[in-house]
């Protein structure tokens, strides 16, 4: 089944849903970048505002009781996939209501109970804890699927080859979502790696490979959902593609193409493929999103945004005497 008969089946409120998940990520991350000079958060944050069609088109095609394990540029996937707006924005601000008990920051974000494994800020660790999950997953015979979103920097990471041949090996039910934005941190991909396609890297494994256009939330979805129902059939993992772009810094709030790792106008040419205003666009030229729409959009987010800033800064903080709570040795 090609790409557009599966976008076009898809009714008009699954398509401004779609929408309406994508703009509540973009506006929770501006929110975390127009607060974050407040210095009430202070742990690193890395933002995911231009990507929001790969983690929405993504998690969109997963079940509820499908599992991913992230970055340390989670934010967008963990919402995506239903994690807990309050216990997000808590932990960014190092409260005992967050998500890991105010310990682990932006980089750390878990909810079990949407599927939220675990984010990993260590380049590439988090690829075979998703393979560990979808192991789990066969030997309880569960027909669950396990996402690992990653970026490109982790394929020059050895753990990243290791999982892909394990779950190669096994026909694992893995999904390996790679984000490409062309980057690791300033070194652009034709710097760090020879040229060739990034999808042979699943084919030297012995399993499928598929590129799509990253902000484009319909092919997104649409790829994802032939990978996860082929990983539910025992036919094996399925490395995705999806080119994509970040707009702001690798880490933090702030614009950094003044310092020049970029080439000139790169930037500016990934805006105007803004993977919301494009599907914007798309929704209005159907007739299928109004300004009334997008309004009533618009103010629930900023609502639940500010409930949720409101709660964590009323929230404690861990008391100094469970510092060491938690901790191996």
């Amino acid at each position: 089944m090609g790409t557009a008969h599966l976008a076009s089946v898809l009714d008009t409120p699954t398509r401004v849903e779609l929408f309406r998940r994508m703009l509540r990520i973009r506006r929770i991350e501006e929110e975390i970048a127009r607060r974050y000079a407040d210095q009430q958060m202070r742990c690193p944050v890395h933002l995911s505002i231009g990507q929001e069609a790969a983690a929405v088109g993504a998690c969109a095609a997963l079940r509820a009781s499908d599992s991913i394990v992230t970055t340390h540029r989670c934010h967008a996937h963990y919402l995506a996939k239903g994690g807990d707006l309050r216990a997000m924005i808590a932990e960014l601000h190092g409260k005992t209501t967050g998500c890991a008990g105010g310990r682990g920051g932006s980089m750390h974000l878990f909810d079990p109970a949407a599927g939220v494994l675990a984010s990993v800020p260590i380049v590439g660790g988090n690829v075979p804890l998703a393979v560990g999950a979808a192991l789990a997953a066969r030997q309880r015979r569960r027909p669950d699927v396990t996402v690992a979103f990653f970026g490109d920097g982790a394929l020059e990471e050895g753990v990243v080859h290791e999982s892909f041949n394990f779950a190669g090996c096994h026909r694992l039910p893995v999904v390996f979502v790679l984000e490409n934005n062309l980057y690791s941190v300033y070194t652009p991909l034709d710097r760090r790696q020879p040229d060739r396609p990034i999808t042979a890297f699943a084919r030297a494994h012995g399993f499928a490979a598929d590129q799509v256009d990253g902000n484009d939330v319909l092919a997104v979805r649409d790829a994802t959902t032939r990978a996860v129902a082929a990983a539910r059939r025992g036919e094996g993992p399925t490395l995705l593609v999806l080119d994509t772009y970040r707009f702001l810094e690798h880490c933090g709030p702030a614009d950094d193409d003044q310092l020049r790792y970029r080439p000139v106008g790169e930037l500016a040419r990934w805006k105007e493929r803004c993977p919301i205003d494009a599907f914007r666009a798309a929704l209005v030229a159907g007739a299928e999103l109004d300004e009334t729409v997008e309004a009533t959009f618009e103010q629930s987010i900023a609502d639940e945004i500010a409930d949720a800033f409101a709660a964590a800064l009323a929230a404690p903080a861990p008391a100094p005497e469970t510092a060491k709570d938690g901790v191996h040795a």
